[in-house]
């Protein structure tokens, strides 16, 4: 079995800067997204093989630093797993993939499925013992995620929850962080990417994806609009992009890539 987190840590370059230096527009810097991440690298590796001579960097930070440098110009491009929003319409956006967020158990958590009212509850603390939801015995562990993540914004808005009102235990960064927390837990619930959450099941990380009441959380029904919590993974940038930088979200967002976007098990655009 892989290491979820030595995966994620070879697949993105971290370094200290954030914008490309003063090497003749040759060097790209993406910032944002965990969810995006593991996906540019693998475009960015392909893309700098068909361009010799270009680098291209990819740092996390989540949705919102993603947004941010690119409004500010710290970055070329920006990754966020979610839509502009109102007053956003200064920046660009490209969709690259669709994705959905998952509810996560324990692989041995007997649960299956979850109701709305249920996941409501475990989240605002009314619900405290798997018992109440057809679980065994233990303590639940409410596994949050952290301001900015917009995977947390749109479980909230999805759930018409205030994050002032979920009772977590444990508050995380990015999806690895929770798949690795609810794997090490066996009383644990989070939410993820279901991209990532498939992945790293089909990995043998012991985690799994519990129903929306009658709606299975898979890549398949987010490609089908059955999924009630989908979202579109996207590229973007400010006022000002290089060529270099249009570029490379055509590329992103082109045929050329819909493999690697299968194999993050995402769902790739619509022509």
């Amino acid at each position: 079995m892989r290491s979820s987190t030595a995966c994620l840590a070879a697949a993105i370059l971290i370094i200290g800067g954030c914008k490309g230096g003063g090497d003749g527009g040759q060097r790209l810097m993406l910032t944002g997204s965990s969810t995006v991440a593991p996906l540019a690298t693998e475009i960015a590796r392909r893309f700098e093989a068909r361009h010799p001579g270009v680098r291209v960097d990819v740092q996390m930070g989540g949705s919102s630093r993603g947004m941010a440098d690119a409004r500010q110009g710290l970055c070329d491009i920006g990754m966020m797993s979610r839509a502009l929003k109102p007053g956003e319409e200064d920046l660009t956006a490209t969709t690259i993939a669709h994705d959905g967020i998952g509810i996560i158990v324990h692989a041995d958590n007997p649960v299956a499925a979850l109701e709305r009212e249920q996941i409501i509850g475990i989240y605002k603390g009314a619900m405290t013992s798997w018992a109440e939801v057809g679980g065994g015995q233990g303590a639940i562990t409410v596994v949050n995620k952290a301001e900015g993540r917009s995977t947390l914004e749109l479980f909230l808005e999805h759930f018409g929850l205030k994050n002032s009102e979920v009772k977590a235990h444990v508050v995380i960064g990015d999806n690895e962080q929770g798949v690795l927390t609810v794997a090490g837990n066996p009383n644990a619930i989070g939410y993820v990417s279901i991209g990532t959450a498939e992945s790293d099941v089909a990995h043998g990380v012991p985690i799994k994806l519990v129903r929306l009441g009658e709606v299975e959380a898979s890549s398949s029904k987010v490609k089908a609009g059955s999924y009630p919590l989908s979202r579109p993974l996207n590229l973007v940038t400010g006022a000002r992009t290089s060529k270099l930088a249009q570029e490379f979200i055509a590329f992103a967002s082109s045929a050329e890539v819909k493999d690697l976007v299968q194999g993050a098990y995402f769902v790739p655009p619509t022509p």
